[in-house]
């Protein structure tokens, strides 16, 4: 048999080709490992010197932790270092549940104060109240500790006791108060019920345990009270457990749906999760409301709703983040957090916003351009887009509070006015009931008499840095009189502002009035006679006709 030239050159251009190709390989691995190996030397070399030489004392614990979180951040948010003493926090974010007292702590005046008991919990049902200023916890003075360091001492095992010493605005000497931990599960859904004639709605804040089992035992308890339309509130939700978000889903769509999968660099993150359980009910009309703080398992919550066109999203943009974390265990009970894949929702669109393996050369990212966003369809042939978070169907924009209301909240006259309304008033109607009366508003504005609560508005700043850079620019004695005659005319006045947002200053007060005699389930259902976003999902649940109609795309 004749063999040819080209029949025996060929095989044999392949043959080192491929050699050249596996020896590159080879090496680039050798070389990556080597570049490891001589970079740890490096750290921990340098961080020997730096120990042994540096003119001062350092913390090795906390010398390393800057070292580490500043290589993190390099990476993306969410991928993080906890190290042992912080563990316990971090179970408490993923889980919901931690020994304690259940209050949140804040300050007010530079004082460490009661900002919210939770209803039912130890500090609750021991007698403390909204505004008692923290003096002692255990005969500890606490009254120069920052607000972490105070909630470290009042947590605890469950069952074990503390006395917290408190002052309290009726109280002429402080109150000693007796409190046994407990252990405290926070609740997913803090609050449900029915917010008009059939329509029941469902408050979703969290997607820790047991998020999904909260969804489904409210929906089914509001079918049971005459509930034929649900409105699933998601709105400045951060997410949680990816299997929770299979669960919730679950409530609303059948048996055996793609909810999200994941896609990775490790082959074994790559999996596609579905609902495993019957729903409650596929065919309840559903609004679900979003904000630009709805993220992560929020999102694929809210995205699984429209790609199913199971439901109407109402609200705004959400937030984008459409990457999976895990945690690894370290030495010496330390954990990282490390985003290890991007989800994709049914449609096959992956929501994530921000490209954070691509960074500018200042070390900035920035949100994916539209012209590079493709399109999807859901089931219904609705078009729908990726990178960039989930759009809503319906659009409302957030409000934005006047600047003269951002300053009463900041400085804590609203809150002071408040407890001070709570212990001149034995009760008050119920939550979705009750306002200020115009008299108790002009009584707060005389309060306000000799409290400072100046403040700048958009419009005087920007007129400020108008003024800088005519300066800079040398151009400000051109346009000087006109920046006069303008500033004249946008100069604020505090008593003209308090009129013209007494409608608004009303609402804000009223709130946090309720919030004192009915905690943080009151604040909810106060809220929704002036939410526009729940009015709007009202109106469309009420309109069978336009709720089929957008989830047709008509």
């Amino acid at each position: 048999m004749k063999i040819t030239f080209k029949k025996i050159f060929l095989p044999m251009v392949l043959g080192v080709s491929l050699l050249g190709l596996f020896s590159f390989t080879r090496t680039d691995q050798a070389d990556r490992y080597f570049q490891i190996a001589k970079n740890l030397d490096i750290f921990a070399t340098l961080f020997k010197e730096i120990n042994t030489y540096y003119v001062d004392e350092v913390n090795p614990n906390d010398l390393i932790k800057t070292g580490i979180d500043a290589m993190l951040e390099s990476l993306d948010p969410y991928t993080n270092y906890i190290p042992e003493d912080e563990i316990e926090d971090y179970r408490t974010m993923t889980t919901g549940q931690y020994g304690g007292i259940g209050a949140i702590i804040g300050r007010q005046h530079e004082k460490n104060v009661i900002i919210m008991p939770y209803l039912g919990f130890p500090a609750q049902k021991s007698g403390l109240k909204v505004a008692d200023e923290i003096l002692e916890i255990d005969g500890i003075d606490v009254s120069d500790k920052n607000v972490s360091d105070i909630s470290k001492l009042l947590k605890g095992q469950a069952n074990t006791g503390l006395v917290v010493k408190v002052k309290r605005q009726n109280s002429e000497e402080p109150l000693d108060i007796n409190i046994t931990r407990e252990k405290i599960t926070l609740k997913n859904v803090p609050w449900n019920g029915m917010i008009a004639d059939g329509i029941g709605y469902i408050k979703l804040s969290d997607f820790t345990t047991e998020a999904g089992k909260e969804v489904k035992d409210a929906l089914k308890k509001l079918k049971a009270e005459g509930a034929s339309k649900i409105v699933l509130d998601l709105r400045d939700n951060p997410g949680g457990l990816l299997n929770e978000a299979v669960n919730v889903s679950n409530v609303f769509v059948p048996r055996g749906s793609e909810v999200v999968s994941t896609k990775g660099k490790m082959s074994d993150w790559n999996k596609e999760y579905n609902t495993l359980n019957s729903a409650v009910d596929t065919e309840i009309p559903l609004v679900v409301l979003t904000s630009s703080r709805s993220a992560s398992a929020a999102e694929i919550v809210s995205g699984v709703m429209q790609d199913y066109d199971r439901g109407v999203l109402i609200g705004e943009r959400t937030f984008g983040k459409g990457l999976v974390q895990a945690t690894r265990p370290l030495a010496y009970n330390s954990q990282l957090k490390v985003t290890t894949a991007k989800y994709y929702i049914p449609s096959g669109r992956c929501i994530q916003a921000i490209d954070y393996s691509h960074r500018n050369d200042d070390g900035s990212v920035g949100k994916l351009p539209d012209s590079l966003k493709v399109a999807f369809n859901t089931a219904n042939g609705r078009p729908v887009y990726d990178g960039g978070g989930i759009d809503p169907d319906i659009e409302i924009e957030r409000k934005y509070i006047a600047p003269i209301t951002a300053s009463l909240l900041a400085r804590g006259w609203i809150f002071d006015y408040a407890t001070n309304y709570y212990y001149d008033h034995e009760s008050i109607v119920s939550p979705a009931e009750f306002e200020i009366t115009d008299e108790d508003f002009n009584n707060f504005v005389t309060w306000l008499g000799d409290k400072e609560y100046d403040y700048t508005t958009k419009v005087e700043k920007s007129l400020e840095e108008l003024k800088e850079y005519a300066e800079k620019e040398k151009f400000f004695d051109d346009v000087q009189a006109q920046i006069e005659e303008l500033e004249k005319s946008v100069k604020h006045d505090k008593k003209k502002d308090l009129e013209k947002f007494k409608d608004e200053i009303k609402t804000v007060i009223s709130e946090e009035i309720v919030s004192r005699y009915y905690y943080r389930e009151g604040l909810i259902e106060a809220s929704f006679k002036t939410d526009e976003t729940v009015q709007k999902a009202i109106e469309v649940l009420n309109n069978t006709e336009e709720y089929n109609k957008i989830l047709k795309g008509e």
